[in-house]
């Protein structure tokens, strides 16, 4: 709910303490939300815009911005708002006697079997730090990152974890995530990240697709294209003509029933011989996934395509 449904008036709204004509033209004024405007010249007379965000200040003689906490964050199982226990200095920077340090220790300790207050607690603190992982070996967003563990928190929530082990969930939020967003990765590639096989990443994909009705779209082979080129180095003039090839390979129904993975080898292939670049089939064909056959078929097929236009 925005801020503005919560509250309808504030101090200064519906007080009219200056004239309401223009001193411009001479025209009628009018107040919005947070402004008033001339209605004849679109003259903005007065800006008084409240600022609801963080109150930030300036606390120490240098001046430097600060404000309490962190940010609230979805990468945390508590939100981000849990106390961490310093090792050696104190909040001033001093060096803690070892009496101290034995007592902050002992505090720690104490902190770590309290932390959970429940097992569901302690397997989304697990979960979520298992997508953490994920996210970085892949090398994903940080948006990405917090999309995949509201996920996961709302996979928890519906009792999809059970029967299933987390790191399998995990590692279908973070595939779920890239399929909404249409970031060209593979089941094999996020699988090859993830401590669990591509068999149980399927698995809890399928039912989280299912059950929470994700907005995942089809993959077609012009999202697999650029991640190919870029792995394979090909200039841009081979990445341009390869995306048209599999436009016209989409348009003309090449791809039904066919990879996305072979279909976006053969046009890099095919895209290459165009425009005299060197590139081998089997190494297209290691790193698209597939076989030197099924690249070779795919191009014999977008060559019958272009003899018949």
């Amino acid at each position: 709910m925005a801020t503005r449904d919560i509250y309808t008036t504030t101090c200064d709204d519906g007080v009219q303490t200056t004239p309401t004509t223009c001193p411009d033209c001479g025209g009628n004024v009018r107040r919005t939300d947070h402004e008033r405007i001339c209605e004849d010249c679109g003259r903005i007379l007065e800006d008084t815009q409240l600022d609801r965000g963080p109150d930030w200040g300036r606390h120490d003689e240098q001046g430097s911005k600060k404000r309490t906490g962190a940010p609230l964050t979805p990468t945390r199982h508590d939100r981000g708002l849990s106390t961490e226990i310093g090792y050696t200095q104190d909040g001033h920077g001093n060096a803690l006697s070892s009496t101290k340090r034995r007592q902050l220790n002992r505090l720690r300790r104490e902190q770590s079997r309290a932390q959970w207050q429940s097992k569901a607690e302690r397997n989304l603190a697990y979960g979520l730090g298992e997508i953490r992982r994920i996210v970085a070996r892949l090398g994903l967003a940080q948006s990405i990152r917090d999309q995949a563990c509201s996920l996961f928190r709302t996979a928890q929530s519906e009792q999809l974890c059970r029967g299933r082990s987390l790191e399998a969930v995990a590692a279908a939020s973070v595939y779920a995530t890239t399929r909404c967003n249409g970031l060209g990765r593979s089941r094999a590639e996020v699988a090859a990240c993830a401590r669990c096989d591509q068999t149980g990443l399927t698995n809890a994909y399928t039912v989280m697709n299912v059950e929470l009705e994700l907005p995942t779209q089809p993959i077609t082979a012009t999202d697999r294209i650029p991640r190919l080129a870029t792995e394979l180095e090909v200039p841009d003039q081979v990445r341009r003509r390869a995306l048209e090839l599999a436009q016209t390979a989409h348009e003309r129904g090449l791809m039904i029933g066919c990879r996305p993975s072979g279909v976006a080898a053969g046009c890099l292939y095919l895209a290459a011989q165009r425009v005299g670049f060197c590139l081998s089939q089997q190494r297209i064909a290691d790193i698209a996934g597939t076989s030197p056959n099924t690249l070779r078929s795919r191009r014999d097929e977008l060559l019958e395509i272009e003899a018949e236009a």
